[in-house]
C-alpha cells in the first residue's frame, strides 16, 4: 500500500515587481512534483486576493486577504519558503503572511530555498528559523541557497549547475520524512503548544 502525498505549500515570499521568486518556486515546484512523495500548492503571496503588506502589524488582517491564504496553510503537512534577502532578512510580505497565522504552522515542517547576491539568501534564512522556532514549526537543516541567482537559471527557468537539484532532493528527503512522522504524531496526540 503506497502512502499518500505530502501536502507541501511553496510559499513566493516576494511581492516585489520583477522579483525572481516565481523563476525559483516554479523550478523547486517542479523538482518536488517529481520527487514522488508530494502534492504540491503554490503561495505565491503576490496573487490576486493575497495582498499581504497591508495593515500595521496588531491590525487584525481583513478576512478577505487572510481567507485565501489561511486554509492553504492549514491543509499543507508542510512548507517550502522561498525568499530572497532584502537588507540581511526577509521581505515584510513574508513577515506577515506568518505573523498573520499561528496554528497553521504549529508542528509541521518547514524547509527553505533562498536566493540573492552574494549571499544567496542565508542570512534571511537564518532569520526566518527563530521566527518559525517561536510558531513552534520544524525547520529543515538542509537548504536550497542560489547565490547570484539571475546569472544561475537559464531561459528554460531551471538552474545551469546540476548541483542545485541534488541540494533539492536532499531538502525534500529530509522535509518529506519530517511531515510524515510529525503528522503521525498529531494524529496520535495533540500537540501542546
Amino acid at each position: 500500500m503506497s502512502e499518500a502525498p505530502v501536502r507541501v505549500a511553496v510559499i513566493v515570499g516576494s511581492v516585489r515587481e520583477g522579483r525572481f521568486g516565481p523563476v525559483v518556486a516554479g523550478w523547486l515546484a517542479g523538482v518536488a512534483g517529481d520527487h514522488g512523495g508530494f502534492e504540491v500548492d503554490v503561495v505565491d503571496l503576490a496573487e490576486p486576493g493575497l495582498p499581504l503588506v497591508l495593515p500595521a502589524f496588531g491590525t487584525a488582517p481583513p478576512v478577505e486577504v487572510v481567507g485565501e491564504v489561511t486554509p492553504r496553510l492549514e491543509a499543507a503537512d508542510a512548507f517550502v519558503v522561498v525568499t530572497p534577502e532584502y537588507n540581511h532578512s526577509y521581505p515584510a510580505s513574508l513577515k506577515n503572511a506568518i505573523d498573520w497565522h499561528r496554528t497553521e504552522w504549529l508542528a509541521k515542517p518547514v524547509a527553505f530555498v533562498s536566493y540573492g547576491g552574494i549571499s544567496g539568501g542565508l542570512r534571511a534564512v537564518e532569520h526566518l528559523r527563530a521566527v518559525f522556532a517561536e510558531l513552534h514549526a520544524v525547520t529543515i537543516r538542509e537548504t536550497v541557497s542560489f547565490h547570484g541567482a539571475h546569472a544561475r537559471f537559464g531561459p528554460d527557468g531551471a538552474p545551469t549547475d546540476d548541483g542545485a537539484a541534488v541540494a533539492a532532493e536532499a531538502m525534500l528527503d529530509q522535509l518529506e520524512w519530517w511531515a510524515r512522522s510529525l503528522a503521525e504524531a498529531r494524529a496520535a496526540r495533540a500537540y501542546p503548544g
